[in-house]
């Protein structure tokens, strides 16, 4: 066992058996009780709802057949893992952080983001676009730009 938290990158290998996973969870009721993971020991252990949501994240992704990585938060990413994290450019990453729109650290010669960061300001994004979105449509409706 490992003494240390690290990276792993998770393959959809087995495809039926996740499929029957899926079926199995998404067809589950909501219980008041937590879920259980049971050892090949047969001994039983409760799940926190973080650890049950995360195990729900991991099995849709492998069904859609799409591999999964799990890293800690405080990992480190290359501008090329964040741009790729956040759908754009190298170049356009770059730009991101020369605009002051991301905290990195220089150990070297390249920067370096962390993993936190770059999904806050994903989710800002979001957040941010889904605002405009619900503003443009307000506008449209106001003008009454919609047939009826």
């Amino acid at each position: 066992m490992h003494s240390t938290v690290e990276d792993r990158t998770l393959l959809p290998e087995h495809r039926a058996e996740i499929a029957e996973l899926r079926a199995f969870l998404d067809k589950a009721p909501q219980a008041d009780e937590p879920a259980l993971l049971r050892g090949p020991d047969g001994s039983a252990h409760s799940l926190p709802s973080e650890v049950y949501e995360a195990l729900m994240v991991v099995v849709r992704a492998l069904s859609e057949g799409k591999a999964v990585t799990v890293a800690p938060v405080n990992t480190t990413l290359t501008t090329q893992e964040a741009a790729d994290l956040l759908g754009v450019s190298r170049p356009t990453f770059v730009k991101i952080l020369d605009e002051g729109g991301l905290p990195f650290s220089r150990p070297g010669r390249h920067r370096r983001v962390l993993l936190a960061d770059v999904l806050a300001y994903k989710e800002k994004r979001r957040t941010q676009r889904r605002r405009g979105l619900d503003e443009l449509v307000e506008l449209t409706e106001d003008a009454d730009l919609y047939d009826a």
